[in-house]
């Protein structure tokens, strides 16, 4: 094996521990995710639970889904009587703790859909310390699951 081969594949033994974190956070697990679909034209809200059973709090830092073109962490308020929502860039996970992302709160916000009603697509939740969460949302027409 000749020298640049050796240092080629060494180098990659070398980066294989750091491609573990690339799994899901440990101690985060996620359940019961779904999408609100209206129309291809309009966004579509995704939902789910997080459960960090960790010592320490997991942030969520971003999403994505090839469903959608792009998938943002949003929060919607009330606001002097007026609901709003909002972008933001982390949402925190506390340690031995749960967090609903759901309306009227924290949720996933899914631009120009590709999805029908009935069907599933899958999630990837990313995480501050580099980790991903992969899952499949189920997706619900306008008034949600039943």
């Amino acid at each position: 094996m000749n020298k640049a081969r050796l240092a080629l594949w060494l180098g990659t033994l070398a980066a294989l521990p750091g491609l573990a974190l690339a799994g899901a956070p440990p101690g985060v697990t996620a359940q019961h995710a779904w999408v609100r679909y209206l129309l291809p034209n309009l966004p579509a809200g995704a939902y789910l639970t997080l459960t960090n059973n960790s010592d320490t709090p997991a942030i969520l830092t971003g999403a994505s889904s090839p469903a959608c073109s792009m998938l943002m962490l949003h929060q919607s308020m009330d606001e002097s009587g007026t609901s709003m929502m909002m972008g933001v860039s982390a949402i925190p996970v506390p340690a031995h703790g749960t967090l609903a992302l759901s309306q009227g709160g924290y949720h996933l916000m899914c631009m120009d859909p590709k999805m029908r009603v009935g069907g599933q697509i899958p999630l990837a939740l990313e995480f501050q310390d580099g980790t991903t969460l992969p899952l499949n949302a189920q997706v619900y027409g306008p008034s949600g699951p039943p």
